[in-house]
């Protein structure tokens, strides 16, 4: 480009000096009248122009201006025309029109119900959004998550509005009548949105046992409470770390000689940087430690050589950090695990939140006074929150071929009266499938395979197994939406900006981009991790 801009710089100075005579230079109306005739021949040979195509097609000029950088194809050597911005949108709004008419379609071929997850956001110019969700089992037997709505709330934000609006938007889809579940989290504005929703639903009854199975509580909400809660009681190692961290990543200066401590103690790897964590997001903590310890040495080495470095943590800190870190371990993978849209999580629930009870209750006996701590806040905020689970979850369970919940199978076994087998009762007898030899066995897809000998008990599966057990997928969406508004773009029109998200959404799913990542803020791209040589590395930061 800069090859180009030189070139074109040299010609046209090339030009003037060849064509300016020594009166020119003492008239500088003739200079310009002559400049004016030079670009004026510049535009028509510039509208003159067509363009051919591989197959040797040619087309119409396309502008009829003089062309500029911004219109240049650097590569192609081609030129293209500007597209207005009221083409942009009409063309956007037709491609998102089309694109909702074919999922609208998709939804109404589905025998099955449909789950939804729904979460609210306050974009950057202080305007809240409400974002739904619909997950479901499609004809291929795929589990799907699609946005439905990312609109504007206008305040307040009370439960009555919020059901509204969610109301609305399923009767605009036309999936009022096929509503199974629909996850949260703890705010309170969302259970009393979902109090009222569930009536509204039950008055036309279209929800299931009464309105019974309908509000699931968000997995991944309550574990960040239950991890935060014994976060608290962290001593000074956790802050020493963080300091130090927040020391070496205040200045370029640092930062340099960091990486020449690095280079000196040797061995290590440095392919994931430091970090800060982010006080709402336990697993941030997490990240934060698990980087840090892997620098250990090279903290010790910078506390030598720079006075100023006073929060250097001690050996014994590190040992804490450590602790910490292993402990906090499973807590991380089973987020991730739960925070899954492309597949099943309702089955995966009571066996993952029976591995955290065992773990809370092994460490309240823990030798180590800090992590016993921990687990003993960690263990009475489980308990309070284990008694709201909801039961159509321990069903998933049962439809889990790898489990089937023997406590289940021996009430049915106990239970059963009828004169002949039923569904239920041919598939409980039959063998678990060991996850040794499946670990990761796709659930839908044994539905999918025994559909024939199971036709009511597979589509009851569809449903159950379709109940997202976090609002993740949701919460995604802001990280798209931090993509749209941000503090260079926050004119868009509301219904504009749900265009764009609910398209992005349906073609890409809730994969962000590396040039996506790059708009967003910290908090939102927190899965970004910068090595210490600069580059960035992509990871998976759990909500």
């Amino acid at each position: 480009m800069h090859g180009f801009i030189s070139r074109r710089r040299e010609t046209r100075t090339a030009y003037l000096t060849q064509t300016r005579t020594a009166s020119d230079f003492s008239s500088p109306s003739v200079h310009r009248s002559r400049l004016h005739a030079h670009r004026h021949m510049h535009s028509r040979q510039s509208v003159s122009r067509t363009r051919t195509t591989g197959n040797g097609q040619r087309h119409k000029p396309l502008f009829s201006s003089s062309i500029s950088l911004a219109q240049w194809d650097f590569n192609a050597g081609t030129s293209y025309s500007k597209v207005s911005r009221n083409t942009a949108v009409a063309d956007i709004w037709k491609f998102y029109l089309d694109k909702k008419e074919l999922l609208k379609q998709s939804m109404s071929r589905t025998a099955g119900r449909i789950c939804l997850t729904a979460d609210s956001w306050t974009s950057y110019n202080v305007e809240g959004y409400i974002c739904l969700t619909a997950h479901f089992v499609d004809e291929n037997w795929k589990l799907n998550s699609k946005i439905l709505s990312f609109c504007k709330m206008e305040p307040l934000y009370t439960g009555i509005e919020l059901a509204n609006k969610v109301f609305e938007c399923l009767k605009e889809w036309g999936i009022d009548r096929k509503v199974f579940s629909l996850t949260l989290d703890n705010a309170s504005a969302n259970d009393n949105m979902q109090d009222i929703l569930k009536e509204q639903l039950c008055l036309q009854n279209s929800l299931l046992c009464n309105g019974d199975f309908f509000h699931v509580r968000c997995c991944a909400h309550i574990l960040n409470l239950i991890v935060q809660e014994g976060l608290k009681v962290t001593n000074g190692a956790l802050f020493k770390i963080r300091e130090s961290i927040k020391y070496v990543k205040a200045s370029e200066g640092r930062m340099i000689n960091f990486r020449e401590c690095v280079k000196q103690v040797g061995n290590i790897d440095t392919k994931i940087g430091l970090r800060m964590d982010v006080p709402t997001r336990w697993n941030s903590t997490f990240f934060m430690l698990e980087c840090a310890i892997k620098y250990r040495r090279a903290f010790t080495r910078l506390s030598l050589s720079d006075r100023h470095f006073k929060n250097c943590p001690s050996n014994e800190d590190w040992e804490r950090g450590e602790l910490m870190c292993e402990f906090l371990r499973p807590f991380y993978v089973i987020t991730n695990l739960f925070s899954g849209s492309s597949y099943p999580t309702s089955n995966a629930y009571f066996l993952e939140i029976w591995k955290i009870e065992c773990l809370l209750k092994q460490n309240l006996e823990n030798s180590d006074s800090l992590i016993k701590e921990m687990a003993t806040r960690m263990k009475s905020k489980f308990d309070k929150y284990w008694k709201d689970y909801s039961v159509i979850l321990a069903i998933a369970a049962v439809l889990d071929p790898q489990m089937k919940l023997e406590e289940y199978i021996n009430y049915i076994s106990e239970d059963n009266c009828s004169a002949g087998k039923s569904e239920l009762d041919t598939y409980l007898e039959e063998t678990k499938i060991d996850p040794k030899y499946s670990k990761k066995m796709d659930v839908l897809g044994y539905w999918k395979q025994h559909r024939h000998r199971f036709p009511i008990l597979s589509r009851k599966a569809c449903d159950i197994l379709s109940i997202p057990i976090t609002s993740v997928a949701s919460e995604s969406a802001f990280s798209i939406g931090s993509r749209v508004l941000n503090k260079y773009r926050c004119s868009l029109l509301p219904d504009n900006v749900q265009a764009l998200i609910c398209t992005r959404n349906w073609l890409h799913g809730f994969q962000i981009d590396d040039d996506d990542k790059g708009a967003l803020g910290d908090d939102e791209a927190s899965n970004i991790v910068r090595n210490i040589d600069g580059s960035k590395l992509s990871t998976n930061a759990a909500t």
